[in-house]
């Protein structure tokens, strides 16, 4: 007797993702997929994808969605879950999409703590625009906006979004984690279930940033970019939960 240990979830649409090689959106997707077909919420689900990498997003996820303009992710799903309260509503999104032009928007919906659930991916740079400095970008790394390297005096610092929305009253789940390694990879799915579990049970707003990789535009191969981030974005970004309303999973 055969017995069935994985299986793609119900919640893609088994449309081939369409990232480049060592990209981590794809994992992050599956992730989000396993979390709202365990929850059992598909139906009821909706998914505002964001200008970027992930604009297709709503082509992979099997369940009804919008695009929102860039960066507007967060008050376009925050329209939806007002309009109907009933459903669930998650934004993905970038580190250009959320961190540069959706500033106002993510910073304002985490302090109302509209219940909608954000999935952040900081790779520190512009993906689908062609390497340009994000405002996560760390300082001294090179792009082709920043070819000597990001500097303080010229660009600012590193945006760090956990730092900024913990304070927000809310705020009812915000982690960051990572899934460069199968170990990370469980943590950050226990993480996506708490973040949907904070609207799923009426709390306030739930964010999970997930740090990730770009070999394209970080200009190198996929096995250097693991160790890259390991050693250079926990540094500046480090891993943990910020804020924990939510409790028991269950």
């Amino acid at each position: 007797m055969r017995k069935v240990l994985y299986k793609m979830p119900e919640s893609l649409t088994g449309k081939e993702f369409t990232y480049c090689p060592g990209c981590h959106h794809g994992i992050i997707h599956r992730l989000i997929a396993e979390v709202i077909d365990e929850l059992g919420i598909r139906e009821e689900t909706l998914v505002v994808s964001p200008i970027g990498c992930s604009v297709f997003a709503y082509q992979f996820f099997n369940m009804d969605g919008t695009i929102a303009p860039h960066g507007r992710a967060p008050a376009v799903a925050t329209g939806m879950k007002r309009a109907r309260p009933d459903l669930y509503v998650f934004t993905y999104q970038g580190d250009g999409d959320l961190a540069a032009i959706g500033t106002a928007e993510i910073m304002h919906a985490a302090n109302r703590g509209e219940k909608i659930t954000t999935i952040f991916v900081n790779n520190a740079i512009y993906g689908m625009t062609g390497g340009q400095m994000a405002p996560t970008t760390l300082l001294g790394m090179k792009s082709t906006t920043t070819p000597y390297g990001r500097t303080a005096e010229n660009d600012g610092y590193p945006m760090h979004m956990c730092e900024f929305l913990k304070e927000a009253r809310g705020v009812a789940y915000l982690a960051r984690t990572k899934v460069n390694t199968p170990q990370d990879v469980e943590k950050t799915k226990k993480a996506i279930k708490k973040a949907f579990l904070a609207q799923v049970k009426g709390i306030g707003f739930g964010m999970v940033e997930v740090l990730s990789t770009c070999p394209t535009n970080w200009g190198i191969d996929p096995v250097s970019a693991n160790k890259w981030l390991e050693e250079n974005m926990i540094p500046e970004y480090p891993l943990g939960v910020f804020v924990d309303k939510v409790g028991d999973e269950k």
